[in-house]
């Protein structure tokens, strides 16, 4: 084991436990996130839009702010917006008066803001649908809207054409509130009006494809589980080479018990919309059919399937809890070194067996 980890070393592989080599070549399903593994650990800001899919700097303005004041763990996303300097001449006009953090059941989070003038403004960013959940009315050019059914299906529209062009999509929406309110809660991400979408282009890695198709060569089933809308992951699992797509959604494995979710991680590759504890449910749900599970994550949402798994596969750009939670780390960009990883996790074992068969027949 110890000989094994100094090959990986070599290969710019970090392994935290060493056991961890054996289970790395015994490994029969690899479970993925996407955001930063399969795909880059650099999104970019594509689009800025109201919620009739026009140009909006409005929108831009609120996304900078909210990103700006969270005190939270910035992510990728965050980390896009806040690459447009050019706005900072925006937070100068306000000063943050409380924060609501985000969650894996919400999907959203909120700051609020002063300006000094009559009213607090709620600026509230998160997955399109959650934000919609508590919206009540839209911006519309000079006017404020009313959401009827109407209006609501064509912004689920707009959504859904960015979504199948590949980019992620968060809502902004925005509320005023007294001056005389100083704390905030999740109760009061309420009546809000809905500004538009800053929408992402999430690029996948250029060794994702021939790696997957490495380790289905070597008998290694890939599925992907992640937090994103069923539309964008579809996509990129498509560009990665992840032609046969069963899909099935958070909500589905919500509403299933062990027997119907152990027949249907079987059956299905991609998981979407999921939450941590989805992820760390259909892990422990592979382990019982008898699978020896990897789980390639770089996200907090990730840890505890990382940490449920037989092996935690994590990459140095994620985060520290993703990496505490790891048995192994990627130090490279290319997941070309899972292959290897495998290969010398089958040798290392192959090796331990002649030993032990030596000193047994002796």
């Amino acid at each position: 084991l110890a000989k094994g980890a100094v090959f990986l070393s070599r290969k710019q592989v970090i392994v935290k436990r060493l056991d961890a080599i054996q289970n790395f070549g015994a490994m029969d399903v690899l479970c993925t996130d996407k955001t930063g593994t399969l795909t880059q650990d650099k999104i970019f800001l594509s689009r800025h839009l109201d919620a009739w899919g026009d140009e909006s700097h409005h929108v831009l303005d609120m996304a900078y702010l909210n990103s700006y004041y969270q005190t939270g763990l910035k992510n990728l996303l965050d980390v896009a917006v806040l690459e447009h300097a050019e706005l900072q001449q925006v937070v100068r006009n306000f000063a943050k008066v409380d924060e609501i953090p985000f969650d894996f059941v919400r999907r959203r989070m909120s700051v609020v803001v002063s300006d000094g003038g009559e009213h607090h403004l709620l600026i509230t960013k998160g997955a399109v649908d959650e934000i919609l959940q508590v919206c009540t009315s839209v911006h519309a050019a000079d006017a404020v809207l009313p959401l009827d059914e109407g209006l609501r299906g064509r912004i689920v529209a707009v959504t859904e054409e960015l979504n199948n062009q590949g980019l992620r999509v968060v809502a902004v929406a925005t509320r005023e509130s007294a001056v005389s309110q100083q704390s905030y809660g999740v109760a009061d991400e309420a009546g809000m009006v809905l500004s538009g979408f800053v929408a992402f282009i999430d690029p996948p890695k250029e060794s994702t494809a021939p790696a997957l198709l490495a380790l289905t060569q070597h008998g290694v089933h890939i599925k992907v589980l992640t937090g994103d809308n069923a539309a964008v992951t579809a996509k990129v699992c498509k560009e990665v080479g992840i032609t046969e797509q069963a899909m099935m959604l958070g909500g589905d494995v919500e509403r299933m018990d062990d027997v119907e979710l152990a027949h249907a991680v079987e059956s299905h590759n991609i998981f979407a919309k999921l939450s941590p504890a989805h992820k760390e449910r259909i892990v422990r749900m592979l382990k019982a059919n008898g699978h020896v599970v990897g789980f390639l994550g770089d996200g907090i949402n990730d840890a505890a399937a990382l940490r449920a798994a037989d092996i935690g596969i994590s990459v140095d750009t994620a985060v520290d809890v993703a990496k505490e939670a790891a048995d192994i780390i990627l130090l490279e960009k290319s997941l070309m070194v899972l292959e290897q990883g495998v290969q010398e996790g089958r040798r290392t074992f192959a090796n331990m067996l002649k030993y032990i068969k030596m000193t047994a027949s002796s």
